[in-house]
């Protein structure tokens, strides 16, 4: 066996599929005419004269008659019709021929790799089928039967298949066969007639079939699949597919994208759920503090979750007033923190957030005060004369019960 790591796929899979057959033991020439100047049967091109009885009479040469069955002609031949005949010896001086084996012939003579035939599956060896096209014997390797790995190949045995040909050794009288780029190609074309009802923008049912880490495959209507990044399957963050989504799950998917004539379908879900960046200037507003999660530590800081699909960025410049060199060490995955928003760019979806209070005071700590309280006051000066000091204006600050 080869291990030539450059030999086409499909060869190796025919040697594999080959392995420990025959096909000389299939009996592959018996009673198979053999193309014209191999030594074996031969064409003759003759006139029919007339009809007698089951038989036509055909002149096939200078004082050469043959007989062919009337049974082989569709219709009732005509005297001056040509056809074409294999010769199957003499009886009584007279030539008995064949149109139907010389039609064979013909078909044999003209098979091409790439042409569609019809074969009849004769039974079943260790490698695949074997088949007859016409007279001629041809193989089918087991992994080219069906584009379904689990269909049972024994069942097609007495059935009629299209196939492609995918090999041809007239030398040896062998022909291989694929069925499996028959359908290939049908599913190609109802992929393509499928795709063409498809519009971006829809919304449409589509069944999971399979789960990859990138995401999963979605089986639409048609049988065309599309892809669900993992980006798009949610407003939140998906670390596992297998954890949001199961095989032989229906859902619904928005169509994003459609490109090389269907072979590629872009899917969202995440997409049918309300965006909050929509409203994001109207619940949120710059230097308020809120409260958020952890979703993510990098080495430039970390993504804490507002709400689900609202993330902002806490640069490790803004996690505290030392520099922090290492930001796992400051905070944790999950952990909820409270941050200041520190501006909010609704177009490039993005939220700059800060530990520090407007004052450089890390939020939460001692030295934090209520600056709307210490603004709120210093803004009238006047009360200044009552008695109101500056410390007093702290200590109000970090008392929760004088807020």
């Amino acid at each position: 066996m080869s291990s030539d790591p450059n030999q086409n796929p499909l060869d190796k899979e025919i040697e594999n599929a080959l392995a420990g057959v025959n096909l000389q033991d299939m009996d592959m020439s018996k009673e198979s005419p053999q193309p014209t100047g191999k030594g074996g049967a031969r064409l003759y091109e003759g006139v029919v004269v007339g009809v007698s009885g089951d038989d036509v009479i055909v002149e096939l040469g200078p004082q050469m008659q043959g007989a062919c069955a009337l049974s082989e002609f569709e219709t009732k031949p005509e005297p001056g019709d040509k056809h074409r005949f294999v010769l199957h010896g003499q009886e009584d001086g007279l030539w008995i021929v064949s149109m139907r084996a010389a039609q064979e012939l013909a078909a044999w003579e003209d098979l091409e790799v790439g042409s569609l035939v019809k074969a009849r599956v004769t039974g079943q060896n260790q490698g695949g089928l074997t088949l007859k096209i016409g007279k001629n014997e041809a193989f089918m390797p087991s992994s080219q039967v069906s584009t379904d790995r689990d269909e049972e190949i024994s069942s097609h045995i007495g059935a009629t298949l299209t196939a492609e040909v995918l090999e041809i050794d007239r030398s040896r009288n062998r022909v291989l066969l694929s069925r499996r780029r028959v359908q290939e190609a049908e599913q190609m074309e109802a992929m393509k007639d499928a795709a063409g009802s498809l519009v971006p923008g829809t919304v449409v049912t589509g069944k999971v079939t399979r789960i990859e880490s990138f995401g999963a495959f979605v089986k639409l209507n048609g049988g065309i699949e599309g892809l669900l990044h993992v980006s798009n399957i949610s407003r939140q963050r998906v670390e596992n597919v297998s954890e949001v989504l199961a095989v032989g799950q229906e859902l619904q998917v928005k169509i994003l994208e459609i490109k090389d004539g269907g072979r590629r379908i872009g899917l969202g879900v995440k997409q049918l759920e309300p965006d909050p960046w929509d409203d994001v200037q109207h619940k949120y507003r710059e230097d308020s503090v809120v409260t958020g999660k952890v979703t993510r530590i990098a080495d430039f800081g970390a993504f804490i979750e507002l709400e689900p699909g609202l993330e902002g960025l806490l640069h490790v410049s803004q996690l505290g007033r030392e520099r922090i060199k290492n930001v796992g060490a400051v905070l944790s995955m999950g952990e909820e923190v409270s941050v200041r928003i520190s501006a909010i760019e609704p177009g490039s979806k993005r939220i700059s957030l800060s530990r520090l209070d407007s004052r450089g005071a890390v939020i939460g700590s001692e030295d934090s005060v209520d600056c709307s309280v210490i603004d709120e006051a210093l803004a009238k000066p006047s009360q200044g004369a009552l008695g109101t000091s500056l410390g007093d204006l702290f200590k109000k600050a970090m008392d929760p019960s004088k807020k």
